[in-house]
């Protein structure tokens, strides 16, 4: 875990796996990409103009070996390809879905007066979904930033595929009331200007 001093401010953006690990995997298609990165890369900024911390959550597990991608052997455990350079408040590596589990992430959160957190990232129902259900338990109230949420095609159980459109509109259905708000880039930078009072 890395940190640099941070103001404190009630709001904080969580960047979940936003990491070119994925595209090694064999799901990877660059269908979505140039959206969701375009929406990620304005929500960054526009976090960054309000003064806005973001938290970078990197994805680590498996044998540290060239061919694993999610491994620090492989150099891809950095940024995603396409994403605008921003400061980190804050850099942690996880090694679950949730980025709160075993990472000191809720410490530095309560230390630093976070009471909103926004999620964007990547998989849209995994790690994304996972973190926000987990900071909602937690007390935290989320925004879900769809739209700078990334995920792929999967298949169910009965062999029937699931499109990631189809995945995002059933993480909205499940966390929308209950876990989060479900917002737009617009929306959430809307809503932190008068958080901020940064126009």
């Amino acid at each position: 875990m890395s940190r640099i001093d941070t103001p404190r401010h009630p709001i904080a953006l969580l960047l979940i796996d936003a990491q070119q690990s994925f595209r090694a995997r064999p799901y990877w298609t660059d269908t979505d990409a140039p959206a969701w990165l375009a929406a990620t890369n304005r929500l960054i900024t526009g976090c960054a103009a309000r003064g806005i911390p973001v938290v970078q959550v990197f994805h680590t597990d498996g044998p540290d070996t060239p061919d694993n991608p999610f491994a620090h052997a492989s150099g891809l455990i950095r940024p995603i390809d396409g994403l605008a350079p921003f400061e980190t408040a804050l850099r942690i590596e996880k090694h679950r879905h949730s980025a709160l589990v075993g990472t000191g992430l809720g410490v530095w959160l309560h230390e630093h007066g976070v009471q909103r957190l926004i999620v964007a990232g990547i998989r849209t129902e995994q790690c994304c979904e996972t973190t926000t259900r987990h900071a909602s338990d937690e007390g935290w109230q989320v925004d879900y930033v769809t739209e700078a949420t990334l995920t792929f095609d999967m298949q169910t159980p009965a062999g029937d595929t699931l499109t990631a459109a189809q995945l995002r509109e059933r993480t909205e259905t499940v966390l929308a009331g209950r876990f989060a708000a479900i917002r737009s880039v617009d929306e959430v930078l809307a809503q932190a200007s008068g958080a901020s009072g940064t126009p």
